[in-house]
């Protein structure tokens, strides 16, 4: 198969209409037309019912459509990866690092300092995202490099060497009666009359149901405790990002996060290796 004919295939069966998909792809709709029969001859199976209303997925195609897009995604991604590879041969910015927002503040500066101290380092570019971001990110190529957080953010189908683990604690406004507690449990604070749990987005975007307001980065949720509306619990080290107006209490029963440095398994960046090689110093 070729890229063009997997462009025009997911099109297609994206839109479900062979005019939009063709204006979709600046193409007449007779050449699209061909295009798919030829992809239908060439893998011996009709992908689309057709009649002179309606097109929809066979199982054939609902499977090419799945490893359509993942391929698709894949060549874009070794396009980016490639360009950014030869930007950094000619002394241009050559690394990018992704991050959530308001996570791991003090150990990425650290690692930023450090490595801008070594004699091979390049120049980093780091963005803030938000939450399940970093993933598709790196899968993309968009990014050489991320910190991830187990178990809330997937490792899957990425190189990493974890760099800490923490407890948890429960983030509430000052003066809560929990607050003066040593420690509490995950089913002290679930269900906290006016205090839900925050709603964090899903990878596709959309919230799951439940009474939590829903947030979309920590510094969002801080400012949605403080003002009495929900509480949270955040990994140990957002303590330092508390101002008086907000207390934290270790959670005993919250699970341990991880937080790890992660990269493409096929990635051969020389730069990339050194910056893991320095964030491994802060174990």
């Amino acid at each position: 198969m070729e890229t063009r004919e997997l462009r025009y295939f997911v099109a297609v069966a994206e839109e479900l209409h062979f005019g939009r998909a063709a204006q979709r792809l600046g193409i007449a709709q007779p050449p699209l037309s061909r295009a798919i029969q030829q992809l239908e001859r060439r893998l011996g199976a009709v992908l689309l019912d057709r009649t002179s209303r309606t097109v929809t997925l066979t199982e054939a195609g609902s499977v090419l459509l799945t490893e359509g897009r993942a391929a698709l995604d894949a060549v874009a991604a070794a396009e980016r990866r490639t360009r950014r590879a030869a930007l950094c041969a000619t002394g241009r910015p050559g690394l990018v690092l992704v991050t959530k927002a308001n996570a791991s503040s003090e150990l990425l500066a650290k690692l930023l300092d450090a490595y801008a101290a070594e004699p091979v380092a390049v120049p980093v570019d780091v963005i803030l995202c938000g939450p399940a971001e970093q993933e598709r990110l790196l899968h993309e190529g968009r990014a050489d490099v991320a910190l991830l957080h187990r178990p809330f953010d997937s490792t899957a189908g990425l190189h990493t060497e974890d760099l800490s683990t923490e407890g948890q604690v429960a983030v509430l406004p000052a003066g809560h009666p929990l607050t003066a507690r040593t420690h509490v449990h995950m089913e002290d604070i679930t269900g906290l009359p006016g205090l839900p749990l925050p709603r964090w987005p899903n990878p596709d975007g959309t919230y799951p149901p439940g009474p939590g307001p829903q947030v979309r980065d920590h510094a969002q949720l801080l400012q949605l405790v403080a003002l009495g509306r929900a509480c949270a619990v955040s990994p140990e080290s957002c303590r330092a990002q508390l101002h008086g107006d907000l207390a934290a209490v270790p959670v005993l029963d919250a699970p341990k996060v991880t937080t790890v440095i992660a990269w493409p398994p096929h990635s051969r960046s020389k730069a990339v290796a050194d910056l893991v090689r320095t964030a491994t110093r802060f174990r």
